[in-house]
Order: structure tokens, then C-alpha cells, then sequence
């Protein structure tokens, strides 16, 4: 994706980041310097994603994934916001859950649209849950890596913490994961899930990767 095809809240993201670094290290704020850089860092990783691989980003999808990056490592640790609001870490984790189940959803989905495999719509959801959950994990692994390490506190409250994080994200796995079931089933009903334009979105702009949708809606 181009420059100027990019949101403009991306971009304003991007310009703030850039601010934040060269203020904190003319003022010399270390850990802030270190966390604006590693946002900026973060934020990209899905454009470089989408060039490598081939795989086309709707909008919508690209500033939700910047903005919860955002969120999580510049004004949760930089603004403070996980100790000023005490949902923040709620709705983030919440948040994040949901659309890693639809991301996962998105992967296996498109494994299983291949000529070599066939799954159930409720065998997807699952591993699209185990998915979810699975980076939720590596995502405590990473708060309490960095605690160690930088002498951070993003755990904050340390085992409480890490275990309401895990149940908030098994709960928005399983919505997203849903998400995924409800679509598949509505494929076959005509009805549709909370999710589905975000779903249906992604599939449209990537037809190459989702061979037996792209038959379906041919021959309809």
C-alpha cells in the first residue's frame, strides 16, 4: 500500500509517534523514546506483511490493527492509560481477542478452501478460538519478558492480571471465532453474523486465496 493510499488517522498516528520519539530523547525519557519507537516499529509490520506475502489489507482492517497498537504500548505505557482507566486493559484484550478470532478465522479458512483440505464450519471456529487464545498467551509471555527485562510494569497486579487478561481473551476469541462460524453457516442459510462485512470484505480483496467462495459466487 502507497503512501498516500494510507488513512489519514495512520498517518497522524505515525507523525505523533515520530514527535513523541525525538521530544523524549532530546528531554531524555528513555523508556518513553524506547516505547514510541517500538509502536512506530509495530504499526508498520502489517504493511510490510501485506507486501510480502501478497495479501491485500481492507481499510478498515489496516486502522483497526494500528489503532490497537497504539493503544496498547503508547498511550497505555507512555500516556499511562492502563493505571488513568482501569477498563483499558479490559477493552484492549477484549478487543484484541475478537479480531485475532477473525483473523484466525481468516487463515485456516483460506488453508481449508484449497483443493487438499475440507473442515466443518464448527471445526474452523474452534481452531480459529485455539488461534486467538494461543496469542493472547504469547502476549503474557511478552508483558512478563519485558517486565523482566526493561524493569516495566505491564502486568501490573502480576498473576491477577495475567489471568483476567486470559479470561477476557478466551471470551473475545470465542466471539470472534463465532463470528466465523456464523458466516460459514450463512453461506448456507442467508443469514449473517455480527462480523460477516468484515469477513467478506477481506475474501473480496483477496478472490486468488478463497478458491471454492470465489466458484460459489460464480455460479450463483
Amino acid at each position: 500500500m502507497k503512501i498516500k493510499d494510507l488513512p489519514k488517522i495512520i498517518l497522524l498516528i505515525w507523525l505523533a509517534l515520530a514527535i513523541s520519539i525525538a521530544w523524549s530523547l532530546y528531554s531524555l525519557r528513555w523508556h518513553a523514546a524506547l516505547t514510541s519507537a517500538m509502536t512506530l516499529i509495530m504499526t508498520i509490520v502489517p504493511f510490510r506483511y501485506e507486501d510480502r506475502f501478497q495479501i491485500k489489507l481492507p481499510r478498515s482492517f489496516t486502522i483497526v490493527i494500528v489503532l490497537f497498537i497504539y493503544a496498547t504500548l503508547f498511550l497505555g505505557e507512555v500516556g499511562d492509560f492502563y493505571q488513568r482507566f482501569w477498563w483499558w486493559d479490559v477493552v484492549l484484550h477484549g478487543g484484541s481477542a475478537v479480531a485475532f478470532g477473525v483473523f484466525g478465522f481468516l487463515g485456516i479458512f483460506m488453508l481449508f478452501q484449497g483443493d487438499r483440505f475440507a473442515a466443518p464450519p464448527l471445526a474452523i471456529a474452534i481452531l480459529s478460538f485455539c488461534f486467538a487464545v494461543s496469542i493472547g498467551a504469547v502476549w503474557e509471555i511478552f508483558e512478563f519478558a519485558m517486565d523482566q527485562t526493561f524493569g516495566l510494569n505491564m502486568q501490573k497486579s502480576g498473576l491477577i492480571d495475567t489471568m483476567w487478561d486470559l479470561i477476557v481473551d478466551c471470551g473475545g476469541a470465542f466471539l470472534g471465532a463465532t463470528s466465523g462460524y456464523l458466516y460459514l453457516k450463512a453461506r448456507e442459510s442467508g443469514s449473517g453474523g455480527p462480523l460477516a462485512g468484515w469477513i467478506e470484505d477481506f475474501i473480496k480483496k483477496n478472490r486468488g486465496y478463497f478458491n471454492k467462495v470465489r466458484s460459489k459466487s460464480k455460479s450463483k
